[in-house]
């Protein structure tokens, strides 16, 4: 976590409650974030991020502190102090600077005006006792954790041997890592440029480059030129999986311009024999990342379908950004007579709306956002979805099936019953979660040796 620098501490709390109340409310970091002045956003942020992660200790210390919860705004800015001032970490601010900057915000806000005094007391009665009530709230498991109590329960139920590290790395900050696109450059190239820039990194998987220190995009080397794309390196193997897949199967029939960079043509590197190429539906498209990811690889022609027009426009702009081409389509992947013209793909990337619990380290407003019951609605959309991707496979073809999720219902249960229902889908490889770490190695079986990426679950499926 950084420490915001550029505007009065007091001013980024009242701005950071906010967006916390907002939050709680049901609206995610986003969407309220989109909404903070951009000269004060990249510090709102990194408060309301920190926040989020030590909200059930900071709501813990709070019931211990006051004998009724304050009511808004003032209850979320007390959220907002306590979870900076109770930080396992050295500590942001001097307990005088947290203090009197939380009793100047609320001093500030006709709202909380008259409560200035009760949220002085508050923060003043904390530091005095600091450490006796941190030890008393540790035995709640949300104020241990930072997550919900449904959410601890599953992860300790699903994981029994390693639950603790697995919600331990969803708190942490996670890596800014880049997919280099190999169309255009080389992981070797883009890392010298790199390093003579200055830039420190390591490498991750077969093409990925994770800086020692995040940036903003646009001031990465080769980004704005389409040379790197952000994407977690758990991420990257959604479209390495579903291309070894097809060069394999000897699916591959093209023969397109070989890459500037890499020479290749078809691909496995060989010639094909006709212009036609492999037909890919990405069903789930937006932002982009797995779209343009296959679009790098020669021979494909990618289909792109996202819901939502606005996601859609991201798509184009990733694939503009990148030099690469596909067919972005506005609609539901379920609702076949809206889009489909029957002919059938060689390949389906199915990443599934879910839970997004493998990701909460890049959004720790998610475990806030969730509710136990949207398991079951969500594996109801995504039963549907296997369905229908499944009907636009053609015979022989594969379908990737993919889920940012580290709950088994939207990954091993899912595809079990899918498997129940479709005798014509064959299992490829074991699938499994990948499950988020931070300085280990990945539980997926692959030939990938990660260290650091979000939680994810991958099914390869073959039609028979």
């Amino acid at each position: 976590m950084t420490k915001p620098q550029s505007l009065p501490l007091w001013q980024q709390l009242q701005a950071t409650q906010a967006c916390l109340q907002d939050v709680t409310q049901g609206a995610s970091t986003g969407q309220v974030l989109s909404l903070v002045d951009p000269d004060m956003r990249a510090g709102v942020q990194s408060l309301l991020f920190h926040t989020l992660r030590r909200l059930g200790t900071a709501r813990a210390l709070l019931k211990k502190l006051a004998n009724k919860a304050p009511k808004e705004p003032a209850n979320s800015l007390l959220c907002v102090s306590l979870a900076l001032a109770s930080s396992v970490d050295r500590p942001m601010y001097s307990e005088f600077t947290l203090v009197s900057q939380a009793v100047e915000a609320a001093k500030r806000d006709v709202l909380m005006k008259a409560q200035a005094p009760f949220i002085n007391a508050c923060l003043r009665r904390f530091f005095r006792e600091r450490d006796a009530l941190i030890r008393e709230v540790q035995d709640q498991p949300e104020a241990l954790w930072n997550y919900p109590s449904w959410w601890i329960r599953r992860v300790r139920e699903q994981y029994p041997k390693n639950w603790e590290r697995i919600l331990e790395v969803g708190n942490l900050a996670p890596p800014l890592t880049l997919r280099v696109n190999l169309s255009r450059t080389s992981r070797a190239e883009l890392a010298k440029s790199w390093t003579e820039k200055g830039l420190a990194f390591t490498e991750q998987g077969e093409q990925g480059l994770v800086l020692s220190h995040p940036l903003p995009v646009h001031d990465i080397p080769g980004f704005d030129a389409g040379l790197c794309s952000v994407q977690d390196a758990g991420a990257q193997l959604a479209a390495q999986i579903l291309v070894k897949a097809l060069q394999a199967s000897g699916l591959e029939k093209t023969d397109p311009p070989a890459s500037a960079v890499t020479g290749r043509g078809s691909l496995d590197g060989t010639s094909g024999a006709g212009p036609k190429r492999l037909k890919v539906l990405d069903a789930c498209a937006a932002p982009g990342g797995k779209t343009t990811h296959l679009l790098e690889y020669p021979g494909l022609e990618v289909t792109a379908l996202e819901v939502d027009e606005a996601r859609c426009e991201k798509v184009r702009e990733s694939c503009e950004r990148l030099g690469v081409q596909a067919d972005v389509v506005c609609a539901d992947a379920s609702d076949l007579s809206a889009w489909w013209n029957k002919e059938p793909f060689d390949a389906v990337l199915l990443d599934a709306p879910c839970t997004a619990s493998g990701i909460v380290r890049r959004h720790p407003d998610i475990r806030w956002l969730r509710r136990e019951s949207d398991i079951a609605q969500l594996g109801l959309m995504q039963q549907r979805l296997l369905a229908k991707s499944w009907e636009v496979l053609a015979r022989g073809g594969y379908l990737l099936y993919c889920t940012c999720s580290i709950f088994r219902q939207e990954g091993e249960l899912q595809i079990q019953a899918f498997l129940t229902r479709n005798t014509d889908a064959v299992i490829c490889t074991q699938p499994g979660h990948l499950l988020p770490t931070a300085g280990g190695k990945g539980s997926l079986v692959t030939d990938n040796e990660l260290n650091d990426h979000d939680g994810f679950f991958y099914a390869l499926l073959q039609k028979k």
